[in-house]
């Protein structure tokens, strides 16, 4: 074989190593710089999906990277193109999700084209991601390419961004041999701490579990449902760690949307010791600490961050799951006050229940949380883009299987709900997977409606509509502000549906809503439906009830 005949170019490099970490979809807008790569993943066993705008295709690749623990692919030209992904790599670096970013460049052993669109991108990037490079040498790319991986698995997770320049990718060299990928161990917690933290829970009175954002990862579930069943303490979660603990324990307390005040609160404040697995601060507190409230213990898998609101008395660091197996081994049969906030459930879920079933119209968020439980599994996945909504699935969404309501309450972005769906419906095709978003939020991804017809997924699309940028008119008005600048008008949404090749839908009457939902799921295809919403609930619940809760 000649010399040149072993010769590969930098982006066939890339696109093996690629493969070998096993990357089966990358998602984009590729551009002029990327031209040789997208000749190689024509070439390849990978999957390009094209989406309408960078920003979406961010979202589907941090969502990989939340729903399955290995980091998803998107990819995008220079300049413009990058810098449209910078809000998903936000999304994914303070949502703690593996992603990777792959963006071009001009060439840079020469500058034909002077600056033109070119932007310091890995600049950008870099407090945007957890390590952001410029590949300078197309032979580097297989050690390169398996580094990037390993850092964006990493406790804590999150998004790593890698430039490929036009002429590193087009660079021809000796082939390279791709790295072996190799398991990533965390160790287990320090058997001091683990004491510590037993001496701690066996003194406590009125224990109580909370379960944070990290509970969610993939690798969490068993060990902790695990412990809350042999301890028998109850538990809350946050808005991200819903879901986390199996039903059938009869130990949830709730979850905290609101940072007090609210029912679940009413446990939080009674309770002189929580143990808060996978606490990440990024989230909206689920509790306020101070001097004169419970001791707080810290399990996850790296050390607290200490805020002013959170400053925990001991810390439990290691792999969640085995650590907290070996806690349970230091406590379990000897709890006799685990379950003394029990009696205080009824009442809060009681609660959070109330007026669920409703008949007003338009509906209240209330009925509509209820009437989508009917209708969905549960491994069935509701993707909530953001909004006043939000806070109304987290209180009363019952969540019995991790990651299936999914929620950003870290950047909290609106457009993430619609691309976010799209991923969860390719990778679980045979699950009911349904996006939530308010008018505003949908409006700013809906052009994704023509990728998911176009992928031919099984999708349900909810539009809540208020013609409003609700959450913010909402806050307007609880500070006394005058209505002003938050309303907008908006499409025939069922004809916009039809317009990209989906099925839309307006429901007329609340009593239409669970049929039309239901025929939708079971006829499958890219469905969908408007729906007004009634907001008013939330001044009588979120302000004047919870207020009147502290005279």
């Amino acid at each position: 074989m000649s010399e040149q005949a072993r010769k590969v170019k930098g982006s066939d490099l890339l696109v093996a190593a690629l493969e070998n970490e096993g990357v089966d979809r990358i998602f984009g807008v590729p551009g002029e710089e990327n031209l040789d790569l997208v000749e190689s993943l024509r070439n390849s066993r990978i999957e390009l999906v094209l989406t309408r705008h960078e920003q979406a295709a961010a979202f589907m690749a941090a969502t990989h990277g939340r729903l399955t623990g290995k980091p998803g692919v998107c990819l995008s030209t220079l300049g413009p193109g990058a810098l449209n992904l910078s809000t998903g790599a936000a999304y994914a670096h303070l949502g703690a999700m593996p992603m990777i970013l792959i963006t071009g460049q001009k060439a840079i052993m020469s500058s034909r084209q002077a600056r033109f669109q070119i932007v310091d991108v890995v600049a950008t990037m870099k407090p945007l991601t957890k390590l952001a490079r410029q590949i300078v040498s197309a032979s580097s790319i297989p050690t390169v390419v398996r580094d990037a991986f390993r850092a964006a698995m990493e406790e804590r997770p999150g998004p790593v961004h890698l430039e490929l320049p036009e002429d590193v990718a087009g660079e021809e060299v000796a082939s390279v041999p791709v790295i072996p990928v190799h398991p990533i161990e965390i160790p287990v917690a320090h058997r001091a701490a683990l004491d510590r933290a037993a001496e701690m829970i066996l003194a406590a009175k009125r224990p109580l579990v909370m379960m944070g954002a990290a509970t969610s990862r993939p690798r969490s579930t068993h060990g902790i449902a695990t412990f809350v069943r042999r301890t028998g303490m109850p538990f809350f979660t946050t808005q991200m760690g819903k879901g986390t603990v199996p039903g059938g324990t009869n130990l949830y307390m709730g979850t905290a949307a609101l940072s007090e005040r609210d029912y679940v609160h009413d446990a939080i404040d009674a309770a002189d010791l929580i143990v808060a697995i996978g606490h990440d601060p990024v989230e909206k507190p689920p509790f306020i600490m101070g001097p004169s409230g419970p001791k707080v213990i810290h399990v996850s898998y790296t050390p607290a961050s200490v805020e002013q609101v959170y400053f925990p008395d001991a810390e439990v660091v290691g792999d969640v799951g085995p650590s907290l197996e070996l806690l349970a081994d230091r406590v379990e049969g000897k709890l006799p006050q685990a379950a003394a906030l029990l009696p205080l459930r009824e009442g809060i879920l009681n609660h959070i229940a109330d007026r669920a079933t409703e008949a007003r119209w338009p509906p209240t968020p209330q009925r509509i949380v209820h009437d989508i439980r009917q209708v969905m599994p549960e491994n069935g996945i509701v993707a909530l883009d953001n909004g006043m909504y939000k806070i109304w699935f987290a209180r009363n969404y019952r969540t019995r299987v991790a990651n299936t309501l999914l929620l950003d309450n870290a950047l909290a972005t609106m457009g993430a709900g619609l691309p976010s769906a799209m991923m969860a419906a390719m990778l679980y095709p045979d699950r009911r997977v349904l996006a939530v978003a308010g008018d505003g939020g949908f409006m700013m991804n809906s052009q994704e409606m023509e990728t998911a017809v176009r992928l031919k997924l099984n999708l349900v699309v909810l539009v809540l509509e208020d013609n409003a940028y609700g959450m913010i008119r909402w806050k307007q008005a609880v500070d006394h502000f005058a209505d002003f600048g938050m309303t907008f008008g908006n499409p025939d949404f069922s004809l916009y549906a039809k317009a990209y090749g989906a099925k839309g839908h307006r429901i007329e009457s609340i009593d239409s809503f669970v049929p039309t939902l239901d025929a939708a799921f079971k006829e499958g295809g890219v469905h969908l439906i408007s729906i007004p919403i009634d907001y008013s609930e939330n001044v009588r619940v979120l302000v004047d009830e919870l207020r009147a809760r502290d005279r």
